[in-house]
């Protein structure tokens, strides 16, 4: 019997995007579709100025700028590196063993080899896509400021698309051999253990890296050594740091094809086999992948500890409460992320402290004042990001049974409620942690301090509100995985205000920090004058009112529910 092309097995999935693309156009998506391209301007727009005048800078020093840029290049691919092999696996997980399609395709005249290419190609798409977009204004930045030509962007494209499936062949055959390892459970229980490793990749990352020597020339010897380490290869052997080699020799003038050709040939080499182990594990895998999970939490344990700790709470809020710590606690991605979440805090905490501004003298107290208060800025935006992962997708998992809630005597304030405070209070203890303990690593002065834990337990109340209530005006109750709710279109949008919001309070909190700024530095003491207190009293507001009207839009929306 003729096998059917790679095109045919994969245009069943085109046509299913193109019917998405003219509903989505139909119920006046292009709205959507404006304010994504929009947003992608705006990024790539300062992405591209931020490293043009780096660059630039680093022209301008002809001794080591070509290796300070080198360098550069090569700590970005290899972060774009890390951050795809976490989005194969997560990706291959659901293209190989969760599709929807995969019944009818592994009972189809479909050989293994078109199956395995035509879902690789799937999982490449929908996992590498957003990292090449932010690949482009690299590109352009170094293209340009080193005048590299028309011909260097094509060059770059055909250097860089093959790192691309070097990721995606890894993540696929990590997630085969798991599967098969671990039978017994749900195959999304395997992010657990991804999750670990992608931690420990992560801390590994920064400490192999040690991106801090390079803004520390001082600590070296002398340039000698500092220019010795600029020339030693970030990861010699990893794919990133050819393509580095590549894109900076064409820029040079002097191109290393032997690096072109090692990316290349690993890149086919790595798909040859990825091809056979699919064919060796990928029939039993995917008959263990359907067997279903074990339930691990009781119900007596909760009835037990949070039951009774709960009960003056009522009984419609404490059963809500429950059942989101259960079903939270039940669903292995969910739960497994929280060992990312401490890894990522560790590397946060530790890139403040690797700042060059501890030089074995006393920092200058402005300095660590102006770190201190910026640091809301940059704390708030991860707390949006933990936010937009764990809250926002809270009202989307309720799926379908929802109509089950509307059509109860149940309050759905209670419902409501419920999900703000499971969500709200963890985010508040790491919203404190990482406030307190990064004052306490800057050495700030009690207002600081005093200032961070006021303004961060603030806007946490109001990130955790929109994230709910956004989470409820873009719902995605047929979703089948919660990690894709947070990159949909309402996710962005909530990315947005919240950035609005941490701006907005950043400027008029500014006022007085300035005040106490020039306080400070005339060497006199700190007059509260009625701006002052006007200004912290206005962030105050513009937080509660961030917290107050989307609840209140939030639970609007929810009886609005049609199903």
């Amino acid at each position: 019997m003729k096998q059917p092309g790679l095109v045919h097995v994969l245009t069943p999935k085109w046509r299913t995007a193109l019917t998405r693309a003219r509903q989505e156009r139909a119920s006046g998506g292009r709205g959507k579709a404006i304010t994504l391209a929009v947003v992608g301007l705006i990024f790539w727009a300062a992405v591209f100025g931020v490293l043009f005048r780096v660059l630039r800078y680093f022209k301008g020093t002809e001794e080591i700028g070509a290796l300070l840029a080198g360098k550069l290049l090569g700590i970005l691919l290899l972060s774009y590196a890390s951050i795809l092999v976490l989005s194969n696996v997560v990706t291959a997980l659901s293209s190989y063993f969760l599709a929807k399609d995969l019944d009818l395709l592994v009972s189809s005249p479909v050989d293994g080899l078109r199956l395995y290419l035509a879902k690789l190609l799937e999982t490449v798409i929908n996992s590498s896509w957003m990292v090449a977009l932010m690949a482009v204004p690299v590109f352009a930045a170094y293209g340009i400021v080193y005048q590299g030509g028309p011909l260097f962007f094509l060059f770059a494209p055909a250097v860089f698309l093959p790192s691309l499936l070097l990721p995606a062949v890894i993540g696929v055959a990590l997630t085969t051999i798991l599967v098969n390892v671990f039978p017994a459970r749900r195959t999304r229980d395997l992010l657990s253990i991804i999750a670990l490793g992608a931690a420990a990749g992560v801390i590994l990352l920064f400490r192999v890296i040690r991106p801090e020597q390079l803004a520390r020339p001082e600590g070296f010897r002398n340039l000698l050594d500092f220019i010795t380490v600029l020339r030693t290869p970030t990861s010699p052997f990893l794919p990133s740091e050819w393509v580095s080699k590549a894109v900076m020799t064409y820029l040079t003038g002097r191109t290393d094809w032997l690096a072109v050709f090692l990316v290349w040939s690993s890149a086919a080499g790595c798909v040859v086999l990825g091809a056979w182990l699919h064919g060796r594990l990928f029939p039993t895998g995917f008959t263990r992948a359907q067997e279903g999970a074990e339930r691990f939490v009781r119900g007596s344990i909760w009835d037990w500890s949070l039951g009774r700790l709960l009960r003056p709470l009522g009984a419609a809020r404490r059963e809500f409460i429950l059942k989101d710590l259960r079903l939270f606690f039940r669903d292995t991605t969910q739960w497994s992320q929280l060992i990312l979440l401490a890894a990522l805090l560790f590397v946060y905490l530790f890139n403040i402290k690797a700042l060059p501004i501890f030089r074995g003298e006393r920092v200058p107290f402005f300095t660590v004042s102006v770190i201190s208060f910026l640091n809301l800025g940059l704390a708030g935006f991860v707390l949006a990001s933990i936010a937009a992962r764990f809250i926002f997708p809270a009202v989307s998992l309720e799926g379908r049974q929802m109509w089950l809630l509307r059509s109860s005597p149940l309050d759905l304030r209670a419902l409501l409620w419920s999900k703000y405070w499971v969500g709200t209070i963890p985010l508040l203890v790491l919203a404190l942690l990482i406030t307190v303990l990064t004052n306490v690593l800057l050495r700030a002065t009690p207002f600081m301090m005093g200032v961070g834990v006021g303004t961060i337990v603030l806007l946490t109340l109001a990130i955790a509100a929109m994230a709910l209530c956004f989470g409820a005006l873009y719902p995605q109750f047929e979703t089948e995985n919660a990690a894709q709710i947070p990159t949909s279109f309402g996710g962005l949008v909530f990315m947005m205000a919240t950035i609005a919001l941490l701006t907005v309070v950043i400027v008029i909190e500014s006022v007085p920090m300035y005040r106490y700024l020039r306080a400070a530095f005339d060497q006199r003491p700190l007059e509260v004058t009625p701006v002052m207190v006007g200004a912290f009293a206005l962030a105050a507001v513009v937080c509660l009112a961030a917290t107050v009207i989307p609840l209140k839009i939030a639970l609007r929306k929810m009886e609005e529910f049609e199903f």
